[in-house]
């Protein structure tokens, strides 16, 4: 099991993290939503959930939970720019299908 970031989006979760103040990592969850039937949250936590898989990529912890990690097991989180807009971008070899707009994906 993995879950990876690169060295962008390291520097953003360090960046965000150093103006909320600290933070124990980013947590990564799916939800279920949109077209395909999944999305990803993505929140700041303070310290890990019971239930929580902790990673650690590029010097930033990583935490999962354990309904969430058969779907984005060995994802890589990238910071990306596509023309005005910047934002997470996931790599997830797990999706079978990813919504036109970009918000949701199917496994």
């Amino acid at each position: 099991m993995s879950l990876t970031v690169t060295p962008k989006a390291a520097r953003q979760i360090e960046k965000a993290l150093a103006q909320r103040g600290g933070g124990f990592g980013l947590r990564i969850a799916v939800k279920t939503s949109g077209c395909s039937g999944y999305a990803y949250a993505l929140e700041f936590a303070e310290a890990p959930a019971p239930d929580d898989h902790q990673f650690q990529s590029e010097g930033v912890k990583l935490l999962v939970d354990a309904r969430s990690l058969p779907m984005v097991d060995g994802t890589q989180l990238d910071w990306v720019r596509e023309g005005l807009n910047e934002g997470f971008k996931f790599h997830n070899p797990n999706a079978t299908a990813n919504c036109g707009c970009g918000e949701s994906f199917a496994v």
